[in-house]
Parts: C-alpha cells; structure tokens; sequence
C-alpha cells in the first residue's frame, strides 16, 4: 500500500480545503430548490424526483470515463475542463424555461462533479500519509459539509430576493470560484506511477474494464456497502423538501431546516476523521447509516415545521458521521499503479448508489405515499450497514498502527493491502 507523501499544508488548503467548502456552498444553495424549480415548470412529485436524480446520473456515467482521463491528462486539466462544463450547466438551471432544460443543466453539473471529485481523491491519495488519511480526507469533507451548512443560508437570502431561482444564482457564483481554485492542483498523483516498475507501466495500460474485472469481488462486496451509503446519503436531498413541499412549508423555510441538518452534519465531520484513525473505518460507517435509517423511518410522522426539523437533523447527524468513509475506504484498497482508474470503478459504485436515492423515492411516490418511499430508504439505509460491518477491514485499534489489517481474510481474487 502506497502511503504518500506530505504535501503542504497551505497547498492543501487553497488547492483541496476551501474549494470543496466553496463547492459545498454550490451544492447547498441548489439542493432545496431543484426539485421546487421542476415544480414550478409544472412536474408532479415523481417527475421532480427523477430531475433531481439526473444529478446523480450524470455523476454516476462520468466516473469511469474521469478516472480514464485523469490518468491520461492529470488532475490539473481535467479539473478546468470540468469547471467550463459546470459553469455551463448551472447557468442552464438559472435561466431553465421547462423541466427539460432544467433536466439537462442538472446532469451536465452531476458529469462535472464526477471529474473534480476523482480528481480530488486521487491527489489526496497520494500526497497524505496512510496515517493521516482518515482525518484528511475527513476534514475535505467538513469543509464541503461547512459549504452545504452556508449554502441553503445564502439560498434563503437569495430566494427571498428574487424567488426560486436564487438558489440557482448563489450555485453558479460558487461554481465559477470553485473552478478557479482548483485550477491550481498539481499533477502530483501522476508522478509515482510514471517512475514505477515496468510492470506498473503496463499496468497503467490497462483498461478500465480490466481493472473491474480484476477487483471485481471487492467491487461487488464492499462496493455494495459504498452503493447503499450512496443511496441513503442523496435520498435525503429530494425526500425531504418534498415533505416539505407536502406539509405546505415555503422554500426559504424549507432551506433554513437544510441548514440547521447541515449544521450537525458539520458538527461531527471533522471529529469523525480522527474517530475513524483511531478505532478504525468501520467504527464509524456502520453506526451513521443506522442513524440515517432511524431518521428517514421517522419522517412520515413529521406534521410540522418542528418535528420536520428533529428529522432532518437526525439525517445530518447521520450524514456527519459518514464524513469521509468512501473516499478513505477507497484510498485504503486502491492499487497504487491503477489508483485514477480503480477510483472510478470504486466512485462509480458509490454513484449508482447516489442515483438510485432519488429514483427510489420518486418510483415510490408514483405509486404509493411518499412516506413510504422514506421508509423504503430507511430499509436500504439498515441494510447497507450489515454490509459494511460484514465487509468493511477491520484496522488495528489505536495505538498499534493503522496499516495492520486484523481482519476479514483476503478475498481469494483480490490484492488486499496489509
């Protein structure tokens, strides 16, 4: 296993840190009202549902194709060729004249998220220690979960200012930031692999189909786990302002209840890194998605603003404490010299996961109440947890090194790092 060297902390904060809060921000300025946009073009329930679930489509058909073209052109250029395709989707949303525009900006914006996330993770793969990775990785994803908190704030002000849209316009300004910070990543996970062994050479070679097949157990085991976290992280997005949406609660207060979720969420993030290092992943990947499926079992009683409120932080808390899992349990099993490409494959699971939330809960509310498609979620949500504690290595418990893994026993088709 590849333990990566140090980068620099200032490098890390203006190239990884602060984007993925600005990022953050984009996100949460947009997640209360697409689904309140495809209203207002006249959608139903279910149809709003599935235009919030193109997000996640068009991560889910980017992954293999970004990890293929971050190992070709590096981090750098992939990350500004996202940026442009993400500029031009969110402006789409802006100015969306039907649900079909609106759906088209949508999936545009989820094609670049899955670029600028993979490449992401497979700079911080290889610049951070093996040590270090949990908390790291962790403290990325707090600082996008401190831009989700600020986001639906700022949508709120904007929303009030000029309606639904607003959240559109704050989505866009923190795009376009986004892109331009970073714009900056080195090209840093490109260097370990272009001065490996020949037979790393060829296996950078290989396609991305031959790096599915060769971790196809581990894709199919783990990954699982990964997908149902997916799911249960995302269906939150559209189950809750459609609730919102069925209780006759108004769009700004709907993301001011986004953002007291997001709040929690931000509350255990950064905790639940070091949480992770020490007692190990799966410490934390089992307990979050149980918490996230006592919440969305309980969101069909939610009556009113209040008890609407307790549920969704019940899902923040949830969703802090699966802060940075699948990307550190990804570094953790990656194989160095196919790291972009096994990333994309890893990812993809995840995303298939992330789409499938919305489309579970808008196939539900086409034909039944929408608070059974919260507890349909709720059962995915238990589910995946006995996955994960099923497959997720168990690490050496602190203070014996992180790196000795204790247990399950190696999958008989599959390299697994010791």
């Amino acid at each position: 296993m590849s333990t990566g060297t140090s980068a620099p902390p200032v490098r890390l904060a203006w190239t990884v840190h602060v984007p993925a809060g600005v990022w953050g921000v984009a996100q949460g300025a947009a997640a209360p009202v697409v689904a309140l946009a495809a209203r207002e073009h006249g959608a139903s329930l279910g149809a709003a549902g599935l235009v919030v679930a193109l997000a996640g489509l068009g991560q889910l058909i980017g992954d293999l194709p970004a990890g293929r073209l971050v190992s070709r052109f590096g981090e750098r250029r992939s990350i500004i060729g996202a940026g442009v395709l993400a500029v031009g989707g969110v402006a789409l949303c802006l100015v969306s004249w039907s649900v079909v525009s609106l759906a088209v900006g949508v999936f545009l914006a989820g094609l670049s998220q899955a670029v600028w996330g993979l490449a992401r993770q497979t700079y911080l793969a290889e610049a951070v220690p093996f040590a270090r990775r949990a908390r790291v990785m962790s403290t990325v994803a707090a600082m996008m979960r401190v831009g989700f908190f600020a986001g639906p704030i700022l949508g709120a002000a904007a929303i009030l200012a000029v309606g639904t849209r607003g959240g559109f316009a704050v989505q866009l300004v923190a795009v376009c930031v986004t892109a331009v910070l970073m714009g900056r990543v080195p090209d840093v996970g490109r260097s370990p692999r272009a001065s490996g062994s020949p037979g790393d050479a060829v296996a950078r070679e290989a396609g991305l189909w031959r790096v599915v097949v060769e971790h196809r157990r581990l894709l199919r085991t783990l990954g699982l786990g990964a997908a149902l976290m997916g799911l249960s992280r995302t269906a939150r997005t559209v189950v809750l302002p459609l609730w919102a949406d069925v209780l006759g609660v108004d769009a700004a207060t709907t993301s001011l209840v986004f953002g007291a979720s997001a709040a929690l969420d931000v509350a255990v993030s950064i905790p639940a890194g070091y949480l992770m290092d020490r007692f190990g992943r799966r410490a934390l990947a089992v307990p979050s998605l149980l918490v996230l499926a006592t919440g969305y079992v309980a969101l069909p009683w939610a009556s009113g603003v209040a008890s609407l409120t307790v549920v969704a932080l019940v899902l923040g808390l949830g969703n802090g404490l699966s802060n940075g899992v699948i990307m550190t349990l990804g570094a953790d099993v990656a194989p160095p010299a196919q790291r972009a490409e096994f990333f994309g494959a890893w990812r993809l699971m995840h995303d298939a996961g992330a789409f499938a939330g919305p489309l579970v809960v808008a196939g539900t509310a086409l034909v039944a109440p929408l608070g059974a498609a919260a507890l349909v979620v709720g059962a995915a949500s238990a589910a995946g947890g006995a996955v994960l504690w099923r497959y997720v290595p168990v690490w050496a418990p602190w203070p014996r090194p992180t790196a000795l893994l204790v247990a399950p026993p190696p999958l008989a088709d599959e390299a697994v790092p010791r």
